[in-house]
């Protein structure tokens, strides 16, 4: 038997009718919808990666606070809403709490949202990249560090998270660090090497390399059988058609750090400034392989829980 939702979740009918006919489900953020691209752009790319889930054999599931609820899986037309609304919050594990209890409406972070899928009994969660620690994090006076909650949560959500690895302008080994102290193995799909995000490789070694959804699969289902809670952290290089240049993407990054530090940027505001900076740096194309890794992404996690499928027990998605 399901454990009932708590009464501020909201499960969609194609999520309902997917549970009752064991088909598997990906969850997929929010924030990246109302924070990550204008209108419409934000909204096309929440349809093509709900396509793309489609399209390899699994049910999306785009998770959202609205109106005070948790909705795991949105209508066309919720998305579209989302993606307008003007003020919306951006959501991560903090505000959770906040936002219930106001009614309000936002997109869900990467730590938001493993939150939320693991509730509902999902298993696995495509992104494009978490978040990290940031560079020189330990060297802001009065701030402490900057670590993301993501791999706080990530230490404590039992899905494989298929992303492209952590966002580019974060510290990559202190943020590997970060992911080996919260027990989060992190596993190399067709590479042996941690991914810069924009880059295929950062020079880190990943933990394990898989070559098949099964092979990922199989790692995680022995985890939990095991009673491991933690993530299985599965990254996927982008595609090669649209990888960046590793020296070119790094000059593109210290440009946008420096001039963040310049104009006294930090915490919340930083990603978002530094992102789009480098998009207009790199004269769009990182914002190309973005778009393009998260799709890829959203195909490999469709593979993954198809592949989890008969591992995973009744009751569960």
């Amino acid at each position: 038997m399901t454990q009932p939702l708590p009464s501020s979740f909201v499960l969609a009918e194609h999520i309902h009718y997917a549970r009752s006919v064991g088909s598997p489900v990906v969850a997929l953020e929010s924030a990246v919808i109302t924070h990550g691209l204008p209108a419409p752009h934000n909204i096309e790319l929440a349809r093509d990666m709900e396509a793309e889930v489609r399209a390899h054999g699994a049910t999306p599931a785009t998770i959202a606070l609205l109106g005070g609820k948790v909705h795991i899986g949105l209508t066309e037309a919720q998305i579209d809403d989302l993606g307008r609304m003007e003020h919306t919050r951006k959501i991560s594990l903090r505000d959770v709490g906040i936002a219930l209890a106001g009614g309000l409406s936002g997109g869900t972070t990467v730590a938001a949202t493993l939150f939320a899928a693991a509730t509902a009994g999902i298993r696995v969660f495509a992104t494009g990249g978490i978040g990290g620690v940031h560079r020189s994090a330990p060297f802001e006076p009065g701030r402490g560090f900057d670590i993301s909650t993501d791999l706080v949560q990530l230490g404590r959500s039992p899905l494989v998270v298929v992303c492209a690895g952590a966002k580019a302008i974060l510290d990559l080994p202190a943020t590997r660090e970060v992911l080996e102290t919260n027990g989060v193995p992190v596993i190399g799909y067709q590479t042996d090497e941690f991914p810069g995000f924009f880059t295929r490789s950062s020079g880190l070694p990943v933990d394990f390399r898989v070559d098949t959804p099964e092979a990922a699969a199989k790692i995680a289902q022995a985890a939990w059988v095991a009673g491991l809670k933690q993530a299985v952290l599965l990254v996927v290089p982008p595609p090669e058609e649209v990888a960046m240049p590793a020296d070119e993407m790094e000059a593109a990054i210290q440009d946008a750090l420096g001039e963040a530090q310049l104009a006294g940027i930090h915490g919340a505001t930083t990603t978002p400034f530094l992102l789009q900076r480098v998009n207009e740096l790199t004269g769009g194309e990182s914002l190309r392989a973005n778009l393009a890794l998260l799709k890829n992404n959203a195909r490999v996690a469709a593979q993954v829980a198809r592949a989890l499928r008969p591992f995973v027990g009744s009751g569960e998605f």
